[in-house]
């Protein structure tokens, strides 16, 4: 490695592709499971009951295998300064940080800013905008810090990310926020296995639904029958079969082989957060999920949302919402009694995370029962062919701002080849609809027709100058993810932007998942008919036969990666670059 005039780490050498090498993880079969095996001797890393904490602006950040305790097992994991997850990072805005990180693997290894503005070449995407940081060397990442609020950081080579390479990130503004809080915590969801990521490609690979152990039987069909009657139960089947899908096809990667964490401790280790009864608490929630969606509620209490995606909102109340992965969502809350369970439900309904916030360390919450797995429907099969703009579409549609959101997609034939399995027949937007499995809840869920830019941005009056439209899709028994049926290659060329033009991008799922679609370098003005007030994001969970759409000002130039923050899905494919030129 070496270092340029301004302090900038640079290397020279050959450029690494994206993705390459993912982690070589031995193990043996043990009660069913795949327990990984420890290649090193030594002691395991105990369990860390609440999350290390550095402060900047200068730090050091070793990357290695290590042991650990994950749910009481041993296993080895790649971690940030031996643990996982890494340790929260403290930053404050106007600083200039150095950040040291050295690669104890044997391969290469990357730390990605997840949500920062940052230089190209501080990006941290191999093959992208730098080569990666070979084994046994440090590449130090230097640039200003321009934003305050709650972030996270996360490998961007192999699937060492799904093998312990993130943590939280957390930038105090130059000025008091918005909102007065007496304490804050921060809570990093996550999903471990004790299975090598490799063998999890394979098994989808192999079988799209491999690790789908709720598929409807005779059993449940008597379940089914209590809500639609049981000849409706029974046509139903018939026509999910012979379009030879799966109403129960929700997450890929399920319960079945993860291990849903809370801070890095499992279910039954709850982690706790202590608070005095009265107290504001900030809580600063960070899904740094490999492949998990995460439904979270507080029973007992609501639920006031000041932030998104690190951004500050118009605050909302809500009692639950759905965290999707790679998103960041901050909540105050003002408890009283003596205990509560911070519970985050799989959106699959195969397992939680859980934690508790109490006013000592022996008090403890009942933990809420899970509900039943949700079912897929007509509608998010793109076969809707009656609506219009969502369930809840309440927005004004006079303003110009409201026409994107409230469009709707008709298709023909599917022109995205082999690499796509279906196409939506009618795709329409869901900014207003919580989701599959939350459709139906006594309570109040977030939406992102709820959430409102706390500061009206400066350019949202200039029309955007052309627009982009992209279709995601899927193969799901041949466990192919693409945009606009083609998988990513090195040679493909990058979507183009010119600096500082308005360009709006619209995103049609003509795919039966949902996608967490993260743009680099650049926030978006996700639109949801609020105008000016539009929330700013990095990441949009774009829904099952949803059209959606944002807009970008192309202020950073320089490549940035844009893709599918489903780690097994940007692996088979669904992956692009966006150039913003000079």
């Amino acid at each position: 490695m070496t270092v340029s005039s301004d302090g900038t780490a640079l290397r020279i050498g050959s450029r690494r592709q994206f993705v390459k090498g993912c982690v070589t993880i031995g193990g043996t079969l043990v009660l069913g499971r795949f327990v990984t095996s420890c290649a090193t001797t030594g002691s395991v890393v105990a369990v860390r009951p609440q999350l290390l904490s550095l402060a900047g602006p200068t730090l050091d950040l070793t990357i290695a295998r290590t042991r650990v305790l994950i749910g009481g097992h041993a296993a080895e994991a790649t971690t940030v300064n031996g643990g996982v997850p890494g340790p929260e990072i403290r930053l404050r805005e106007g600083q200039e940080v150095v950040l040291r990180v050295r690669n104890g693997l044997h391969e290469d290894t990357s730390i990605h800013w997840h949500g920062l503005f940052v230089p190209p070449e501080m990006d941290g995407v191999p093959g992208v905008s730098f080569d990666g940081i070979p084994a046994g060397e440090t590449f130090v990442y230097r640039f200003p810090i321009r934003q305050s609020g709650t972030y996270w950081y996360h490998s961007h080579s192999g699937f060492q990310e799904q093998t312990g390479v993130y943590g939280p990130l957390v930038i105090e503004p130059t000025s008091p926020g918005p909102h007065a809080y007496d304490r804050e915590y921060t809570i990093v969801l996550s999903d471990w296995t004790f299975e090598n990521p490799n063998r999890v490609l394979a098994n989808l690979k192999r079988y799209g639904g491999y690790y789908n152990f709720q598929r409807r039987t005779l059993a449940n069909l008597g379940d089914e029958s209590d809500g639609m009657g049981f000849w409706g139960a029974v046509v139903d089947r018939f026509r999910w079969a012979r379009m030879r899908m799966d109403p129960t096809d929700i997450s890929d990667v399920t319960g079945v082989t993860y291990t849903y964490l809370f801070n890095g401790l499992a279910p039954d280790e709850n982690w706790r957060g202590i608070f005095n009864p009265g107290e504001r608490v900030r809580l600063r929630f960070i899904n740094a999920s490999a492949a998990t969606y995460f439904d979270v509620r507080i029973p007992g209490l609501r639920l006031a949302v000041i932030g998104a995606d690190g951004m500050n909102v118009a605050p909302v109340e809500v009692d639950e919402f759905r965290l999707a992965i790679a998103e960041t969502l901050d909540v105050l809350v003002e408890p009283i009694d003596t205990a509560y369970t911070v519970f985050a439900e799989a959106m699959d309904r195969s397992g939680f995370a859980r934690g508790t916030l109490a006013t000592g360390p022996d008090v403890i919450a009942a933990i809420p029962a899970r509900r039943p797995r949700p079912l897929l429907n007509m509608a998010d099969m793109g076969m809707d062919h009656g609506a219009m703009g969502g369930e809840h579409a309440g927005h004004n549609m006079t303003h110009q701002c409201s026409a994107a959101m409230t469009a709707v997609s008709r298709h023909g034939d599917d022109e995205h080849g082999a690499g796509n399995a279906m196409v939506a027949a009618v795709a329409r937007s869901r900014v207003s609809e919580p989701g599959v499995g939350l459709r139906d809840t006594r309570w109040q869920v977030l939406t992102y027709a709820d959430l409102r830019r706390a500061v009206p941005g400066a350019d949202t009056a200039v029309e955007p100058s052309r627009e982009i439209e992209l279709h995601l899709t899927g193969n799901m028994e041949r466990y192919m993810w693409s945009f606009d049926g083609e998988q990513y290659r090195h040679d493909m060329a990058p979507i183009a932007l010119r600096h500082g033009e308005r360009v709006r991008f619209v995103l049609i799922n003509d795919t039966m998942m949902a996608h967490p679609i993260h743009l680099h370098g650049m926030f978006f003005e996700l639109e949801v008919g609020a105008c000016e007030h539009n929330p700013l994001k990095h990441t949009v969970n774009v829904q099952p036969a949803e059209r959606t759409s944002f807009i970008v000002t192309a202020t950073e130039v320089g490549r940035w990666a844009f893709h599918c923050h489903i780690l097994y899905h940007m692996e088979a494919g669904m992956f692009r670059v966006v150039e913003v030129r000079a």
